[in-house]
């Protein structure tokens, strides 16, 4: 893929959601670091639920570190592998507080140094939380860059984030990355894409295959027997 055809569906994806944006709540970096650990396996929908109680009761990393793990267990324990969850939100709280103050920090290599945060989530919280450009590549993000060719099949998730990188202009990057997670949350869906309406099939080797059998179907000779059921 060239920049050219980059272009081409970074403008369709565009138009198609122009408000493409986090849809983890949150109100801070702290806040919006806990819900991306959390979201690991989890639906944003599930966490959301969870962390409305969740903030009411914890505000600071102080307040995690305050209650036993068990209790923080309980309070995550909608949140698929919740135990190991809790105990990396409290050890992540606790460097925090050690080494930054109580504040998460702003640097890429000192979020990916905290329990439970790795590079994706550390692109989310340096993209949302402080404005620096960045390609977060979830499930929904690889599954799009394969399926549209902006990256090879076997492709790992760090050579799909550094192919975006390189197709993407700089200033458009978290952009990019909202907007393909809402075409593959929305759209372009892991079991049941919507190939039929798709405004990118022209560019989808993934999409022509599927809908293959369905033009064939379509442009398959009437038998006798159709035929007559056809006249009523």
């Amino acid at each position: 893929m060239n920049a050219k055809q980059m272009r081409h569906i970074l403008d369709c994806i565009a138009e198609m959601f122009p408000d493409a944006h986090c849809e983890l709540n949150h109100s801070n970096p702290f806040e919006l670091t806990i819900a991306v650990l959390l979201s690991a396996q989890c639906t944003d929908e599930t966490v959301n639920k969870v962390t409305a109680d969740l903030f009411r009761k914890y505000k600071k990393p102080e307040d995690y570190l305050a209650v036993p793990l068990e209790e923080l267990q309980e309070d995550i324990r909608r949140i698929g592998l919740y135990r190991n969850k809790a105990a990396n939100i409290q050890k992540l709280c606790q460097i925090l507080l050690d080494r930054y103050d109580g504040q998460v920090p702003e640097q890429h290599e000192q979020l990916t140094e905290l329990p439970g945060v790795g590079r994706k989530t550390a692109n989310v919280v340096v993209s949302n939380a402080f404005g620096v450009p960045a390609i977060a590549v979830d499930t929904h993000v690889e599954r799009v860059s394969k399926r549209l060719a902006a990256a090879k099949p076997d492709d790992s998730v760090l050579e799909v984030e550094k192919k975006l990188m390189k197709l993407v202009p700089r200033d458009e990057w978290t952009l990019t990355h909202h907007r393909l997670i809402f075409f593959g949350r929305y759209h372009c869906k892991a079991q049941s894409p919507k190939c039929d309406i798709c405004p990118l099939l022209d560019v989808c080797k993934e999409g022509k295959r599927r809908m293959k059998p369905v033009q064939n179907r379509k442009n398959r000779p009437k038998t006798k027997q159709s035929q007559i059921a056809s006249k009523g």
